[in-house]
């Protein structure tokens, strides 16, 4: 039987489409879920993609976060479904408090748009299973509100429990160079609950998923391959 991962379309999303694509190619099911659905489906897991959520108004993510979707979504996701957040959509499960932190502006106030170098600090979770820790990889960025910022006590307690999934480097052959795009506090470009079924990052893992595209490389389709392998062994 064929994962059914859903992907949610809010009004200003932008790369629903390119996230279905990327599930397909793993070889999931993607299923189509509108923001003002008052149910999930069925589906297995939920991508909230990339984009501009009511146009970023107020904050980022901060009125999707209210969405008809997300009631269902936050409950489920507390109980265990797999929830992968994509810029945008990380942004979104801050404000929804299933991930701790918030995203700022970028420090140097512009909009960002680059192959983004990380390094895979979890391996473990759900959406991460088939890197390995330590691996570094290349994924396109594009953020306007990119910067992960949280109390010292929350950063203590991502670091020590191994929750920061993802972090920031500087390009190949320059190490003279900012690795960090935006500011984000201990380089911190992805992270995970206690559980590991929830991962929010910045970096656009859906366009790096076919060699003619994005990095030019496919390091972003072993978040989806993850997934459902995930889904097959539970």
């Amino acid at each position: 039987m064929t994962a059914r991962i859903g992907v949610v379309t809010f009004p200003g999303s932008l790369d629903d489409r390119d996230t279905q694509r990327a599930i397909r190619l793993a070889g999931g099911e993607p299923v189509a879920l509108w923001h003002k659905d008052k149910d999930l489906k069925q589906v297995d897991a939920v991508v909230l993609c990339g984009g501009f959520s009511y146009g970023d108004y107020l904050r980022a993510g901060a009125i999707a976060r209210f969405s008809p979707v997300m009631e269902p979504l936050i409950e489920q996701a507390k109980a265990g479904l797999p929830v992968l957040g994509i810029c945008n959509g990380f942004q979104i499960l801050t404000e929804a408090h299933l991930l701790p932190g918030a995203m700022l502006g970028n420090d140097h106030l512009h909009f960002i748009c680059r192959d983004q170098k990380l390094r895979v600090e979890n391996a473990e979770t759900a959406w991460t299973s088939d890197y390995t820790a330590g691996q570094e990889i290349h994924i396109p960025l594009k953020n306007m509100d990119g910067r992960y910022v949280a109390d010292r006590y929350t950063l203590d307690k991502l670091e020590a429990e191994g929750r920061v999934a993802f972090r920031y480097l500087a390009p190949d052959g320059a190490a003279d160079e900012r690795g960090n795009p935006n500011g984000s506090l201990n380089d911190i470009a992805g992270i995970t609950n206690e559980a590991g079924n929830i991962v929010g990052l910045m970096p656009h893992p859906e366009h790096a998923v076919e060699p003619l595209i994005g990095t030019g490389r496919t390091d972003g389709l072993p978040f989806f391959t993850s997934i459902l392998k995930k889904l097959v062994t539970a």
